[in-house]
């Protein structure tokens, strides 16, 4: 599951990045990294709050994630930040709206986010802003040492089950694009959900 949910793509220059808020921190050092080697001259931070958050991040994790990448060397006036969204469609269509306030031209994206979140971050932005071109970017890591790096192996493993499950809902309601999902995977998804790995399941 944590090899199809990543993309694995070698990352390429673009119009903007947009770091997608979430518990991971080191989307932010991500995104830092990734405006240094110049790759983009734009830097997004998008989302607020959600449960897994409120705690980490109590103003916000566009702030957090801000000030992380300040600190690590980016410019002050290179980052915007979205701070209300509270879901991927919200990150893209508030940025979106954001980026269209400041009068910047946009013809490509990087999604910056989780690296299990890179297939479902990629297929909501396919869906809902069609006419540019993306990618996305994470992290380089492998499974073992992010798990370490959270600390917390339920909360990834439930993750991961979530991403599977919502690649293969969200096309039905709308919120993305349709994407493959191999026999392998679906087995291994079942099997988790089975172990009693199941907080994130897709409501109905």
């Amino acid at each position: 599951m944590w090899d199809y949910l990543l993309l694995n793509r070698q990352a390429r220059p673009c119009s903007v990045a947009i770091g997608l808020g979430s518990h991971d921190l080191g989307v932010a050092t991500a995104a830092a990294d990734h405006y240094r080697a110049g790759l983009f001259p734009t830097l997004v931070f998008t989302g607020g709050n959600s449960p897994t958050t409120k705690d980490r991040f109590p103003r916000g994790e566009a702030v957090h994630y801000r000030e992380h990448a300040i600190a690590l060397g980016v410019p002050d006036d290179a980052v915007l930040v979205e701070p209300r969204a509270a879901n991927t469609g919200q990150n893209i269509t508030y940025t979106r709206a954001l980026l269209d306030q400041q009068g910047l031209a946009v013809d490509s994206v990087m999604l910056i986010c989780k690296p299990y979140m890179e297939r479902r971050a990629y297929a909501t932005c396919r869906k809902l802003w069609p006419e540019v071109a993306v990618q996305c970017a994470s992290e380089r890591i492998d499974l073992d040492a992010y798990l370490e790096s959270i600390g917390d192996r339920k909360l990834v493993i439930d993750m991961l089950v979530g991403e599977l499950l919502r690649i293969q809902e969200y096309p039905r309601l709308g919120f993305a694009t349709e994407q493959h999902v191999p026999a392998p995977v679906l087995g291994a998804c079942d099997h988790l959900v089975r172990a009693g790995f199941d907080s994130r399941l897709v409501k109905r």
